[in-house]
Order: structure tokens, then C-alpha cells, then sequence
């Protein structure tokens, strides 16, 4: 039988599984959709059991494709800072908090504030207490909902709830640990000080090990429900955002990797933690245990071009919206800059560069000449300009760039890594496990846990080229203009944002 990983990713939208071979080849690769709540604006949630099951579906395609394997370990990966908080009995609370919910902007401030201030909080932790974080969450929920988190014993992030499914086990591991805000990524382990000062029980955060211990085995009733031998080893595994550096074979300063998903991250390895720049960027542990990670996350970004195309893609001809492909060669039939037409992406607030929970989303330059296509390539422009203006806070704590390596599922458009391309002025490279986001990443640090590879850095190899492109100059000119111009904007706009705000007129 065929050695194979198994690789987990609890995404927002749908769960991937996948395996690969010891070369780091594609067997077989699932993915089942599920969908969100937003109970009021800015409020982001999910139901844990919807991981589940979508995890089991992903899990069983893969299984039934290719039963001729012998699963040697199995990583996890997951969407980061969701708080899924879980009683006694490990039974869950509430529907979990999601990555992007905003209603946590007061306990943000007053963390942050009850730690002595910004610079106080990044001595701690090197990171702000960004809206969206978990610890922030935590006290929301102590602050509106007491009598549940009365009962609150246990805080886990979504993939480490899959973890207790399978193995019976509450554990973590330091990736997504660093996206609570209540990690010192510094000293690799959680801030005691941090936590007194919040009065927050210690105990109700798991045990941190490095990404690539094994945390657990799965038990007999993770075999029952998944169809899985019982004692396949788990590995800790990592958090979407930083795991798929690893999965796009970026692991070396220089290497830059962008990722067009829900969200938009430009992320990078640090060899030490960096100070962070007024906490703007994150400044997280690396699935290696030697290794950092500097990122930027841009809150809006496949996410803004779904939203287009549900909301704005019946722009042809009758009722049928348009599919995505229709909208990207609409927005190739528009020249560079998009005729003078500028999107701003932030559709739920922004995070970077701008922490900003009440942020909007806003078309300027609009004129009676612009068509669809100008409208298509503006947003898919406005997203590669919130990654570049991320790139920008980088560059100060001095990342630079010789090459980009693309992910998420904007990484299959031609057209958006051609934007890459051009306004950033470097190659821009593809690879096979790029393509398949954290859940290729997840099977290779859970390679790592069980010895097939002797670390991260040697893993990373096993990520081959797919697609290469070069920047066009003359559209590189035009976009570097036009760059100009949107970083100006957010500033142009942001007390009309908070005015919207204040006067409930987006309730």
C-alpha cells in the first residue's frame, strides 16, 4: 500500500481534505461547502458541528477515491481567532466567533488599555489586540454573555476542535496560539502577565506544543465517524494564514507569498521575531520551530469579488448572474487602472494596514463611461492594492522581495497574478500545494511529526512550479500610479466611514 498524509483544513466557506505521497504528489483532494450566519452587521458565526461534517464528507471522498493508502499522520489546518468555546462535557456553548466578526472593537480597547497601553501590550505579546482575535472575544463573551461563559471551561480555535473530535484530545499548537493575542510569540508560550491583568483563567486556554508534535491519535470514536484506523497519529498542525507559507514552499526571507481567499494575506519568514511596527502587522510562530512569520491581513478580498459577483454580476444579458470566470475576462477586456476607477475592498472593516472595524467598502471615480468591465477590474485591482499597501508596513522592518509565490483560489486567475506582477515589478510563481491552501501544508508538518521529512525547510521541497509569469512594465507604470492614489484614499474617506457609523445609518 501507498505511505500517505492526510491533511485537514477547517476553511470559512467548506472543509478540504486531502492526501499526498511521501514526494509530496496530490492523491486525491475534497472539499465540502458549508455556509455562515451573520446575525447583525459586523457579526460573523458558525456552528462547530458544520466543521464536522463537513470534515467527514471532505474525509470519506478522498478515502473512498483512493483506499489503496496506508495514512501515516495527519495534519490540521484551520481558519484562524475563532473562539468556539466549549462547556465541562467539551460540549460547545454558542455558535463559534468567526475570524472576520467585528463586535468585539470595545474589549479590544479595553485590553488594551487595562495592560497600560499599546507599547505595554506589544512587550507582551508583539502583537495589538486586533478586532477578530480571540482574546478580545473572550472578554465580549464575559462582557455580554455571563451566564454562558459562567460555564466556559474550554477555548479552542476550529481546527484544534476537530482535533478533539478525532482524538479526544484539547491541545493547540504555537501558529494559531499567536492569533489569540494572548501569546508572548517571543517566548513561544502563552503571557501569564497578560493574562492576569485580563483576569483570564490559564486554564481555560490547551497546552501549546510546536506544529509539528504529535498532540494526539485518533480514538475510537474519531475512527467510528471519519472511517479511520484507530491510532493514526495527529500533529499540531497550524493555522491557515501561516501554514500555507509552508504549502507554497515559502520559507526563506525574500520569498514572499500572497494569498487571494476570503481574506488577503501578504506573508513572509522572519529568522527572529521582529519588533512590529505600532502592531500593525502580525507577527506570529512558524509551523517551524525555529522560524517566525510576518503578515498582513487584508480582511476583503475573494471575499469582495464574491460579493460582486452575488450581489453585481448580472451585468450581461437576462437574470443569470455571471460566473466568475465571465466577470474576470469582462475585467481583462479593461486597460490598466481601470480607466481612472478605484474599489476600495473593505466590505467587513479592514485589519491591515488599516485597523479599522467600521471601514466600508466604496467605488470612487465612477463616470458615465465606465462599464462592467472597468467595475469588474477595479475590484480585482483595489484587492492587489490592499496587498501592496500591506507590503508597505513590511518594508519598513525591512522585507523585501525577489519573487512572489500566489495561493488561494484568486491564485487560478491569469489575471491576478499578472496584477501581482505588475504592480509589485517581480515574477510571480504558482506551486501545486499552493493550490490546495492549508490542507497541503498540514499534510506536510504532519509528514514532518512522523518522520518522513527531517524538518519544515527540507518538506518545502517537495513544492514544484506550476505557472510562472513576468511583470509587463509599461501596466506596471500605469498601477504604481494608480497605487498612489488609493493610499490616499482610506485617509480621504475614514471620517466619513466613522460618520456612517455614528449615525446608524448601516444598522
Amino acid at each position: 500500500m501507498t505511505t500517505a498524509l492526510l491533511g485537514i483544513d477547517i476553511g470559512t466557506s467548506g472543509c478540504k481534505a486531502l492526501l499526498i505521497d511521501a514526494e509530496g504528489s496530490v492523491l486525491a483532494s475534497s472539499t465540502a461547502t458549508y455556509g455562515l450566519s451573520q446575525p447583525r452587521p459586523g457579526w460573523t458565526e458558525q456552528d462547530p458541528a458544520r466543521w464536522i461534517e463537513g470534515a467527514r464528507q471532505s474525509v470519506a471522498s478522498v478515502l473512498a477515491e483512493r483506499g489503496d493508502v496506508e495514512i501515516a499522520g495527519i495534519g490540521l489546518s484551520g481558519q484562524m481567532h475563532g473562539l468556539t468555546p466549549l462547556d465541562e462535557a467539551h460540549r460547545v456553548l454558542r455558535p463559534a466567533l468567526l475570524w472576520n466578526d467585528q463586535r468585539n472593537g470595545a474589549e479590544c480597547a479595553e485590553i488594551t488599555e487595562r495592560v497600560g497601553g499599546l507599547e505595554a501590550l506589544l512587550r507582551l505579546t508583539n502583537n495589538r489586540m486586533l478586532v477578530g482575535y480571540t482574546g478580545g472575544k473572550i472578554v465580549w463573551m464575559r462582557n455580554h454573555e455571563p451566564e454562558l461563559y459562567a460555564n466556559l471551561r474550554h477555548v479552542v480555535n476550529p481546527k484544534d476542535y476537530l482535533r478533539l473530535v478525532l482524538t479526544g484530545e484539547i491541545a493547540t499548537e504555537v501558529s494559531d496560539a499567536s492569533g489569540t493575542g494572548l501569546f508572548d510569540v517571543r517566548k513561544r508560550a502563552w503571557s501569564g502577565e497578560l493574562l492576569e491583568r485580563l483576569d483570564i483563567d490559564p486554564a481555560l486556554l490547551p497546552a501549546c506544543h510546536e506544529s509539528q508534535i504529535v498532540t494526539g491519535r485518533v480514538n475510537r470514536s474519531g475512527a467510528a465517524l471519519f472511517g479511520l484506523p484507530e491510532g493514526i497519529p495527529v500533529v499540531g498542525g497550524g493555522g491557515d494564514s501561516v501554514i500555507q507559507t509552508l504549502g507554497s514552499g515559502v520559507m526563506m526571507p525574500g520569498e514572499l507569498q500572497t494569498t487571494i481567499g476570503t481574506a488577503g494575506i501578504v506573508a513572509s519568514a522572519l529568522e527572529a521575531p521582529e519588533d512590529n511596527p505600532d502592531g500593525r502587522l502580525q507577527v506570529f510562530c512558524n509551523v517551524a520551530p525555529d522560524i517566525w512569520h510576518c503578515m498582513g491581513v487584508s480582511l476583503n478580498a475573494g471575499g469582495a469579488m464574491s460579493w460582486f459577483r452575488d450581489t453585481m454580476g448580472s451585468l450581461g444579458q437576462g437574470s443569470e448572474k455571471l460566473s466568475f470566470d465571465e466577470i474576470v475576462a469582462r475585467a481583462a477586456a479593461s486597460p490598466a487602472g481601470a480607466k481612472g476607477l478605484f474599489f476600495l475592498p473593505y466590505l467587513y472593516g479592514e485589519r491591515c494596514p488599516h485597523p479599522d472595524p467600521i471601514a466600508r467598502g466604496a467605488f470612487v471615480g465612477l463616470t458615465a463611461r465606465h462599464d462592467g468591465g472597468d467595475l469588474s477590474r477595479s475590484v480585482m485591482e483595489g484587492v492587489t492594492y490592499a496587498l501592496r499597501d500591506i507590503h508597505g508596513l513590511m518594508q519598513q522592518i525591512g522585507m523585501q522581495h525577489s519573487v512572489i509565490k500566489a495561493s488561494g483560489g484568486g491564485a487560478r486567475s491569469a489575471l491576478w497574478r499578472q496584477m501581482q506582477a505588475d504592480l509589485f515589478d517581480c515574477e510571480v510563481v504558482t506551486t501545486e500545494g499552493a493550490a490546495e491552501g492549508g490542507a497541503f501544508g498540514a499534510a506536510l508538518v504532519a509528514g514532518v511529526g512522523v518522520g518522513i521529512w527531517p524538518d519544515a525547510r527540507s518538506a518545502a521541497q517537495v513544492c514544484r512550479p506550476l505557472t510562472r509569469q513576468q511583470p509587463d512594465r509599461a501596466n506596471g507604470d500605469t498601477l504604481r500610479r494608480a497605487f498612489a492614489i488609493f493610499e490616499g484614499l482610506y485617509p480621504a474617506l475614514s471620517q466619513s466611514f466613522s460618520a456612517i457609523s455614528e449615525a446608524g445609518l448601516d444598522a
